[in-house]
């Protein structure tokens, strides 16, 4: 499919992108190299290389139908705030799993719930998904605040190796306000 770009009320979502008119590399760079972001994220993007095979592979995932991604960026910029997205999309069967993150200049000013949310009616309007899932370790409060916020209801936990257990979520498209 062909990206689409949404309108998130305060940011709009976009197609990451690594051109002459819009460069999310160096944000990317950024947000990776985060304590906090490390902390719950697995992938590393250290190199300006490696964040453009990032950029790559997000558009390479829209067009094979596995996952949509957006930028969640700042209206009059397009600077980079974020990243939302419905991936492990099973169109057939209409489920995926919703992911983000938060550049760290970004925190706290609603980008995660505002891009969520617009990628959560996406994905329940347009392509006619019946549910989507979310995943979160115990610890992330933040994370566990942006589920909540958008709707998502407790599904199952389970323990780690690492002693911190991770907490699955999910939600339909009947949940109203996000």
């Amino acid at each position: 499919m062909e990206p689409v770009e949404i309108n998130a009320g305060s940011y709009y979502l976009r197609q990451l992108r690594a051109d002459e008119l819009l460069d999310d590399r160096p944000a990317l760079l950024e947000a990776f190299a985060d304590d906090a972001h490390q902390r719950y994220v697995d992938l590393r993007i250290g190199t300006l290389a490696a964040a453009g095979d990032y950029v790559t592979q997000r558009a390479e995932e829209w067009a094979a139908d596995r996952r949509c991604s957006w930028c969640v960026a700042e209206p009059t910029t397009g600077r980079m705030l974020g990243e939302v997205g419905l991936k492990k999309l099973n169109l057939p069967v209409g489920t995926a799993e919703a992911a983000l993150w938060v550049h760290p200049d970004a925190r706290g000013r609603g980008v995660a719930v505002a891009g969520l949310g617009a990628a959560l009616r996406f994905g329940f309007g347009a392509l006619g998904l019946h549910q989507v899932t979310y995943q979160h370790t115990e610890s992330n409060a933040a994370s566990a605040a942006v589920a909540r916020r958008c709707g998502f209801r407790f599904a199952r936990a389970e323990n780690t190796r690492g002693g911190d257990r991770e907490i699955f979520l999910t939600r339909g498209p009947e949940v109203e306000g996000a």
